[in-house]
């Protein structure tokens, strides 16, 4: 930038010298002398040509010097996107359980501790009358691998309540052993289907009684 200017401040010395070094014109002059004065003043038209010529082409330069730089900064402070990393998830294998069968036998092991509940009375949507008084009976087997020591409670589990009795405590069972168990009970006064469950301390085994009251 500074080469260009001392270049501009050169042609202008220049032309200024030139301008100064012509000769005045006088009113007193022969027209001999004013033609070669006119013939020696077309050199210097041509030369202040020449000068005019290279300010312009010197300012030309500078106007693509400012663009250019003007183009530098805004290509400089352009930021460029950031690139977000493409994760891959990690996938957590299913593992299926098997159940565990008697060596040989592919039949699956009894629990250690199981039940059933059988032999259900009254049977499903027996009709009774509303407020109709009549027995629950059911019989829990110990169908588990281990004896049961005396303590696992029959209890009331949901459902309408149709009996005075939730609570009823089993005898020690040894595997294979039955218990039954009699309730006394009443039908309720709604009309309807009627439903009340019953489970085995530790939810191992579930009974329950459907009646319709007519």
């Amino acid at each position: 930038m500074k080469k260009i200017i001392q270049a501009v401040g050169i042609f202008l010395t220049l032309a200024l010298f030139l301008s100064a070094c012509l000769p005045e014109t006088t009113a007193g002059q022969e027209p001999q002398q004013q033609q070669e004065q006119q013939v020696e003043n077309t050199p210097t038209l041509d030369t202040q040509s020449m000068v005019n010529t290279a300010v312009a082409q010197t300012v030309e330069a500078q106007n693509q010097i400012g663009t250019a730089v003007a183009l530098t900064t805004v290509a400089q402070n352009t930021v460029a996107p950031t690139v977000t990393p493409f994760t891959i998830p990690t996938v957590t294998p299913f593992i299926v359980s098997t159940p565990t069968t008697k060596p040989g036998s592919g039949v699956p092991a009894k629990a250690t501790y199981a039940c059933d509940v059988v032999l259900v009375r009254p049977r499903a949507y027996a009709e009774f009358n509303r407020g109709q008084d009549f027995d629950i009976k059911m019989t829990v087997v110990n169908t588990g691998t281990r004896d049961w020591y005396q303590g696992f409670d029959l209890k009331y589990s949901g459902g309408t309540v149709m009996t005075t009795t939730t609570h009823v405590e089993l005898p020690a069972m040894a595997p294979g052993a039955k218990h039954q168990i009699v309730l006394d009970a009443a039908a309720p006064t709604e009309r309807g289907t009627h439903t009340m469950t019953w489970t085995v301390e530790g939810r191992i085994c579930f009974g329950y009684v459907t009646i319709t009251v007519k």
